[in-house]
């Protein structure tokens, strides 16, 4: 348990971490994944590369180190550590590998003038502070879906039943369990854990669900990526019949209940979440659905027939397929036309689309409250 003096010393880093958080996380990563190879499997290299993971892991610490004295502050960012870990199966025996790379990183980045045997001390409690929130919440999480119907913990083989081309990048696999047995009801918006092995080496990753939930089986339609190890593999190399490990549904970004007109804004793979939300808003009846998908040309975009099928069955539901190509990118004017004033809205894609369209939402008055997104991979912030 931090005391006072703790206390003090971690919000007297803050600024610190203001300046140099990304430098310090950049060498954590550095450190742990060049040492310790049983991690190396629950991170994606890409974001690495990208800098996407050092950045939200600083913006996360930062976060963290200027509500230590008021958790409630951290407002979602627990539980959407807490999901993602879930989804990859991260286990309370990792824990003390990021504990002690990370006051590593805190010592060779600051220095041993800044970075005292007081502030290495402080920190150390307050990473274990945080660290025993999340063992304990995952464990919760990892036994309720182990005790719900058509649930479990850990992999869990499926088949592949069906594999379906839907664009010229994006395939679709359809799971079913080799078991036979009922598969567990995810929430539309949710995403599910790959574990998989390319050219020898174990690697995990999430992909969203873009199918509502029937308890029998589950659908991944997955982007091949420029360079992408795991989308390429298993757009080349994974066929139909073939058997996968899957870890059980997870994830924040949810639809939530209500009445209000529910518009799915989606650029690119994004629309792969907002598919299983529809569906499953369409089965209740009780809502209008406005589907609005961005894609850059007709050759990449994908479930013509299924937005098709669903306008013709559905009287409730509208539809907006915007071509880049043809009719340019999210402008204010046409989301205007379409986005009633008392919508509830949801929009993925990636990072500067989804900025632009929040912008635009904003704009024609739809409140922060009604606006909601999720970042494929670490999460960031749109401003």
């Amino acid at each position: 348990m931090l005391n006072a003096d703790q206390t003090a010393i971690i919000k007297a880093t803050v600024p610190l971490l203001e300046t140099g958080g990304e430098a310090l996380t950049t060498h954590f990563y550095k450190t742990m994944l060049g040492e310790y190879a049983q991690v190396r499997p629950l991170f994606n290299q890409a974001h690495q590369a990208h800098g996407t993971q050092p950045r939200a892991l600083a913006n996360a610490v930062l976060k963290y180190a200027r509500h230590i004295d008021d958790l409630g502050g951290l407002g979602d960012l627990p539980a959407q550590i807490i999901q993602k870990h879930v989804s990859l199966q991260i286990l309370p025996e990792h824990y003390p590998i990021v504990g002690t790379c990370l006051l590593r990183a805190i010592r060779e980045v600051l220095g041993e003038e800044i970075a005292t045997d007081a502030v290495i001390e402080a920190w150390g409690e307050a990473y274990w502070q945080l660290a025993n929130i999340l063992i304990g919440a995952e464990a919760a999480e990892y036994e309720r879906l182990a005790a719900a119907p058509g649930g479990w913990r850990g992999a869990r083989p499926f088949r592949v039943a069906d594999k379906v081309r839907e664009s010229d990048e994006i395939v679709s696999f359809h799971l079913e369990p080799v078991d036979g047995g009922a598969v567990v009801a995810h929430q539309p918006g949710q995403y599910l854990g790959l574990k998989l092995v390319v050219d020898g080496q174990e690697v995990r990753r999430n992909y969203s669900l873009s199918q509502a939930a029937n308890g029998r089986t589950l659908r991944i339609s997955v982007k091949r990526e420029p360079g992408g190890v795991v989308s390429n593999h298993l757009h080349d190399h994974v066929a139909t019949g073939d058997v996968l490990d899957v870890f059980p549904p997870a994830g924040e970004f949810v639809l939530r209940e209500g009445t209000a007109p529910l518009v799915l804004i989606s650029g690119g793979v994004g629309i792969t979440p907002t598919l299983a939300m529809a569906e499953a808003a369409l089965a209740q009846g009780t809502r209008d659905v406005i589907f609005i998908h961005y894609a850059r040309n007709g050759a990449v975009q994908a479930f013509g027939p299924t937005l098709a099928a669903w306008a013709q069955a559905h009287p409730r539901f509208t539809a907006h397929v915007v071509l880049e190509a043809e009719a340019g990118r999210p402008s204010l004017e046409a989301l205007r036309g379409w986005v009633p004033a008392d919508a509830d809205a949801y929009f993925l894609g990636p990072k500067p689309f989804m900025a632009v369209v929040d912008q635009a939402l904003a704009a024609l008055g739809l409140p922060v409250e009604r606006r909601h997104f999720e970042c494929f991979g670490p999460f960031e912030a749109l401003g």
